[in-house]
Formats: C-alpha cells, sequence, structure tokens
C-alpha cells in the first residue's frame, strides 16, 4: 500500500466528492457509479495494487488502483468497499468491462470512477491531494463560519486595523471595501467610483516593485504616504492559492494611526480571502463543467443514471428526452466565426433550456450541442421536448441569424436510457444533411431516411457486402470520363421516370436511356428483378455518401 506519509496526523477532514471532481477538471475521469451520491466525503488517497490484501484502506479513503485493469480490478473494487473507502478508480477498457465493474461498485455502495487511458497515475493523485489539501485549510481558519463573503471580510480587517480597506484581484478591479466615514484620499477614491485604481498610481506602484512584492509571497508590503500625490499610508498583502497569486488586500491610514497588529490581521485576511475566491471560482465554473461532463458521460453510456440524477436534483425514473443542434453554416465561414457562432448557440440553448426545466443539461461533444430534458410528463414528453426545440431553432433564426437544425430523440421511460433517445436523435440529425430546408424532425419525419442510412452504414462496413460489378462501373467512369453511374442513380432514385431523371441531370432523356442501356451491358444487372433493382440502388447510394460526404 502507498499512502501519502504526511497526511498521517493531520486534521481529519474530507472533501465532498463532487468538490474532488471538480477540481480534478477535464476530463480524466467518469463517474461510472455514484450509488451514495456526489457529496460522500474523501479524506485521503491511497494507491493500492493487485499484491494488497484486503485492509490497506481505510474510511472515506479514495482508493487508486494501479495495475489492474477492467474486470482483474473487482476484488480491489470489493475490498475497498469492505474496507470503508468511499470512492475508487479504476482504468477501465471495454464497455461491458465497465459495466461488470459498475455493478460491483454498486454493490459494495462505493462510488467508481472510471480513469482515461491516457492519464498518469501521479497526476489524478496530484490533484486528489490538492482537493482535500485545500479542504483542510477552510477547516484550520479561525474565522470559520464567520468568513462570510469578501465585502464582510473587509469589514472586519479595517476594524482590527483601524484602516480604511479594499479588496482587488490581479488586474486591480476592486472586489470589496469596507465601509467608512474616515477620510478617504484620492487613491481610495477613485478606486471605489471606478471600481479600479487610477492607472497613474498604479504604473507608480509597480515601477517601486510593489506588485512584484505582492505576487512573490505573503509578506506585508509597506507604501509610504505621498502628500504630493493626495496618497495616505498604506499597507497591503498578496492573496495566493499555493503559488498562484489571485489578488492583494489594501489598508489605508485614516484619520487614526494603522494599528500594531495590522500585520497579522492582514495576513490571515489574505489566507481567508483565497479560500473565498477559489470557492467562487469553483462555484462559477467548476461546477457546470461538473455537470456537462456528466451529462456527457450519461449520453455515451459511460456514467451511472442514478450519479447524474442526484447532481441535477431529477428524478432518474421519470420520462427523459435528449435533442442535438449543429449549426448548418451559410456561405463561407472561417474557423474563429464559426466557433464564436457555435458558442452563441450554446448559450441560446442553455437559456432556453434552463427556463424550461431547472434540471435540463446541456453538453457539447465534437460540433453537436445535446440537451437533456429529464423529468418530462409521461403523457406529453415527446410533444413538450420537440416544442422546447422548434422554439431554440426558432429563437436562433431570428435572433442570432444562425442556422439551425436539430434532431429529437424519443422519449425513454427513465435517465438509464437516455443514450438511447440520444443515438436515435443523432440519426435523425444525419438524416436532414442533405436536407437544408429541414430545421427540427424525429424520427417519425425521417423514419425511411434513417433506416437507409443504417443499412448504408452496415454495407460500408462490411467490404464482402460490395457489389464488384458496380465498383467495375465507377471504375470505367474514372477511366473513360462517362457518367453512368451517376446517371443509373438519377434513373433509381425517380423510380425510372426519365424525364424527372434526365432534368435532373440536366441532359437529354434519349442521352439518359443510352446510359442506363450502356450500364446494365456493362454490369450485367437486370433492373427488371427487384431485388437487384434494390440492391444497385443501395450500392449507388453508398458510392455517393462515401465519395461525396458533407463537411
Amino acid at each position: 500500500m502507498a499512502r501519502d506519509v504526511e497526511s498521517v496526523g493531520v486534521t481529519d477532514v474530507g472533501v465532498p466528492l463532487r468538490q474532488l471532481l471538480a477540481a480534478v477538471g477535464d476530463p480524466l475521469v467518469d463517474v461510472l457509479a455514484a450509488p451514495r451520491g456526489l457529496d460522500v466525503e474523501v479524506r485521503d488517497v491511497v494507491i493500492v495494487d493487485p499484491e494488497e490484501e484486503s485492509g490497506s484502506a481505510r474510511d472515506n479513503d479514495f482508493v487508486l488502483v494501479i495495475g489492474a485493469r477492467g474486470r482483474a480490478a473487482a476484488p480491489l473494487v470489493r475490498a475497498a468497499a469492505r474496507d470503508g473507502a468511499s470512492v475508487v478508480a479504476v482504468k477501465v477498457g471495454s464497455e461491458p468491462e465497465a459495466r461488470a465493474l459498475r455493478d460491483t461498485a454498486i454493490a459494495g455502495g462505493i462510488a467508481l470512477l472510471g480513469v482515461r487511458p491516457e492519464v498518469r497515475w501521479e497526476r489524478l493523485e496530484a490533484y486528489a491531494h490538492n482537493a482535500i489539501d485545500n479542504a483542510r485549510l477552510t477547516s484550520d481558519a479561525d474565522v470559520g463560519e464567520a468568513l462570510g463573503d469578501l465585502f464582510s471580510l473587509s469589514q472586519t480587517v479595517a476594524a482590527m486595523t483601524d484602516g480604511i480597506v479594499s479588496i482587488e484581484d490581479t488586474a486591480s478591479r476592486v472586489l470589496a471595501y469596507s465601509r467608512s466615514d474616515d477620510e478617504v484620499d484620492e487613491l481610495r477614491r477613485l478606486s471605489i467610483l471606478g471600481r479600479q485604481g487610477p492607472e497613474q498610481y498604479l504604473a507608480m506602484l509597480r515601477e517601486w516593485g510593489v506588485y512584484q512584492r505582492l505576487r512573490a509571497g505573503e509578506d506585508v508590503v509597506r507604501i509610504d504616504e505621498r502628500p504630493d500625490l493626495g496618497i495616505r499610508r498604506r499597507m497591503a498583502v498578496g492573496i495566493h492559492a499555493g503559488s498562484q497569486p489571485l489578488g492583494s488586500i489594501w489598508v489605508q491610514e485614516g484619520r487614526r494611526p494603522l494599528s500594531e497588529r495590522s500585520e497579522r490581521a492582514l495576513l490571515g485576511a489574505a489566507r481567508l480571502a483565497a479560500l473565498q475566491l477559489i470557492r467562487q471560482r469553483s462555484e462559477a465554473t467548476a461546477g457546470p463543467r461538473l455537470r456537462e461532463n456528466l451529462l456527457a458521460g450519461l449520453l455515451e453510456g459511460r456514467v451511472d443514471a442514478r450519479s447524474v440524477a442526484d447532481n441535477i436534483g431529477a428524478d432518474a425514473d421519470r420520462p427523459a428526452v435528449v435533442a442535438v443542434f449543429t449549426l448548418r453554416p451559410v456561405g463561407s465561414v472561417d474557423r474563429s466565426e464559426l466557433e464564436l457562432q457555435r458558442a452563441e448557440m450554446t448559450g441560446l440553448i442553455s437559456v432556453h433550456a434552463s427556463a424550461y426545466r431547472r434540471s435540463a443539461l446541456v453538453t457539447t461533444i465534437g460540433s453537436r450541442v445535446y440537451v437533456l430534458l429529464p423529468e418530462l410528463p409521461e403523457r406529453s414528453a415527446a410533444h413538450s421536448a420537440l416544442s422546447l426545440t422548434r422554439e431554440i431553432v426558432a429563437a436562433a433564426k431570428q435572433h442570432l441569424t444562425l442556422r439551425v437544425q436539430a434532431g429529437v430523440g424519443s422519449a425513454v421511460p427513465t435517465l438509464d436510457e437516455v443514450a438511447e433517445s440520444r443515438a436515435e436523435a443523432d440519426r435523425v440529425l444525419d438524416a436532414l444533411v442533405h436536407d437544408i430546408d429541414a430545421e427540427v424532425a424525429t424520427i417519425s419525419d425521417v423514419r425511411a431516411q434513417v433506416v437507409i442510412s443504417e443499412i448504408l452504414t452496415v454495407l460500408q462496413g462490411n467490404e464482402r457486402y460490395r457489389d464488384a460489378r458496380l465498383t467495375a462501373l465507377h471504375d470505367h467512369d474514372s477511366e473513360h470520363a462517362t457518367d453512368l453511374a451517376r446517371s443509373l442513380l438519377a434513373y433509381l432514385d425517380h423510380f425510372g421516370d426519365v424525364k424527372a431523371a434526365s432534368s435532373a441531370l440536366h441532359v437529354h432523356p434519349n442521352t439518359l436511356r443510352y446510359r442506363v442501356r450502356r450500364a446494365t451491358d456493362l454490369t450485367g444487372i437486370d433492373l427488371a428483378d427487384a431485388t437487384e433493382r434494390l440492391n444497385t440502388h443501395l450500392q449507388l447510394l453508398l458510392t455517393k455518401r462515401t465519395r461525396h460526404r458533407p463537411t
């Protein structure tokens, strides 16, 4: 067993799994199972290998299983659960292996994280330790529950220093300040009114090396009075998270001199402010990112539905629908403009989905944006999802002037089956690729196109199903600069209507008749045979798909 020796004997404080996942970031692990939710406590990180015996882990440990993958890790997962560990991380191979391990974890009541194959264990271990250390730092703070927000902290520091306090970020923007009837100098007045310090004075501070010292460490920096600039005496301290600067706290001297305990008060306040800023940053970014990652895992069938339901506060046993959206650029659009349009589209989708259902989730996979609508009414789940999707597409066209297409999957009874709704939504959207006028569709609207697309996918993945006669026809076209294959496809597309097919190709009907006869002579295909005709049509459609796949 490899336990972090330095952590033994440290205050026994843990961190919720939810917070640990947020600290790990994008996306090293997938939540494969969380039978007790995402708020289970994690207190320490333990590394075990196949040679370890039961007893390696303790209550609320985060166990990293190294040296065993897939089903081979099942005994270690069971052992970790018996030992009281709250979370176990394993590198998982195939989907069947993931399902088997997920069942093992659920039976043992332990959360299971699937670690991506390319992730280095030491990286994951470091992230986990950092998250737990931050939690311990919070618990060690003397102020505890009195921490409050940054404005409350500013007022507390002002009372302790007899000064006038402001808290700034690394760009010198004022985040919070103390209320005071004392005399404020010109810098304080301009900083509060403009929410940022005046550039002239900021330049002087940079020239004096003040910011460099604030970024370098926890030392309190003293700035002498400058009567010529209307600047009173000051003290400042940097706010840090480890070696990363987060901002600074400034105290201006008022009518009374700063108290003797000012330096100590500033140092403690800086450490508390760091916790506050980290917490705010985590809530603003890590929470939504975690939700997006959970949804992506659920749509791909990698994540336990109950874990997602617990995180978003939804009922996993009620109907759900997945809708998928994609941007169809109009004309030539460069990459940066396309990314901007996609961001605008995603933002609009998120606003509409959240307004419709608080528990709705939105995530981006590749160039497509997916929306999960959980807890829908049983009798009108599909209709509700379709109405919202149409509303979103109409809003994109009206407000963003973007051309958006969307596919809506069928309603599924529970969250456990949303991967099926997602797969169907994808197939529906795929069927809209060649229909530039279509905006929103369900499987009932494009069932025939979807069925043909599925058949073509099977043909495409099996070379032994390919018809050598039609391959030879395409080769003939390439060698002799003829257009027999395309003409035959047009003829079949129009069910043998020569006039309609020749019009679509912009050729004379006699020309088309000649090409069809020539194609059948070369291949020996009998178009009077219904089976031969269907096979020929499918084979030609497949070649069209593979040679002219849309970008």
